[in-house]
């Protein structure tokens, strides 16, 4: 059974400066869970239904590190921010930031990314492109956001999401420099690039201006219609598609 003070650090995850202090967040929801539970990665703590638990012991018996709450809907509700039906939460240890790798490959770097949807599923865009790693600079929302780990679907879990300062990331990579932007030529003249860094603004202010500098090349996808701009990680989704190799 849950104790008063379990309760208030599972609710109290949903801030960020409770997750740094606790080097922990929550993911809720059966197919988040499974996912993480599948994998060789440190679980904290699962809490789930008396059915749920009874129906995966055999992935609960692969975490003996993790302790386990039977608990009832209700009480899920209120701890997960989830509007439908829940089985399952987890609290899951954040793991230790490590250095940048700087390889031939493709990065994709977000300028100020606002919107905890966005991030979200911009990671789940590198994910299924294959990119290993995304640069979020420091005003981006954070990756451990219960907004973006649902919207991630589990791909935090091949996708390492670093925190850096872009201008000093950008000079110290030898890789092609892709900006989206408005302002730029259209990306269907681009030839695919086996490597580069992708580089995405914010959703209402674009790229800033010290980062837009470090660019090489400034692209945009042109449209008919008229709508003012592509949600970000919509232009993330189309710009992978069109300027990674096949």
């Amino acid at each position: 059974m849950l104790t008063k003070a379990q309760i208030k650090y599972i609710k109290s995850l949903t801030e960020r400066k409770i997750r740094n202090e606790a080097k922990a967040f929550k993911a809720a929801g059966e197919k988040l869970a499974t996912e993480w539970l599948l994998s060789d990665k440190a679980i904290e703590m699962v809490l789930g239904t008396t059915e749920w638990i009874s129906m995966h012991s055999n992935l609960l018996a692969k975490h003996p590190e993790a302790k386990y709450f039977e608990v009832k809907e209700s009480e899920l509700a209120a701890l997960t921010t989830l509007q439908t039906p829940n089985q399952v939460l987890l609290v899951i240890p954040i793991p230790e930031s490590t250095a940048i790798p700087i390889r031939n490959e493709w990065y994709i770097a977000l300028d100020d990314i606002q919107d905890p949807g966005n991030l979200g599923t911009i990671i789940r865009i590198a994910d299924w492109f294959g990119i290993s790693n995304v640069i979020c600079s420091p005003g981006c929302v954070d990756q451990y956001n219960p907004k973006v780990v649902q919207s991630a679907m589990g791909s935090h879990l091949r996708v390492s999401v670093y925190e850096s300062n872009l201008v000093p990331f950008l000079q110290s990579i030898s890789l092609p420099k892709i900006a989206a932007t408005l302002g730029g030529v259209p990306v269907y003249g681009m030839k695919r690039m086996e490597a580069g860094v992708l580089i995405i603004g914010n959703e209402s202010k674009g790229i800033s201006e010290s980062v837009l500098k470090m660019a090489t090349n400034k692209v945009t996808i042109p449209g008919k219609g008229g709508a003012e701009s592509l949600n970000a990680a919509v232009s993330a989704g189309i710009l992978c598609s069109l300027l990674l190799p096949c």
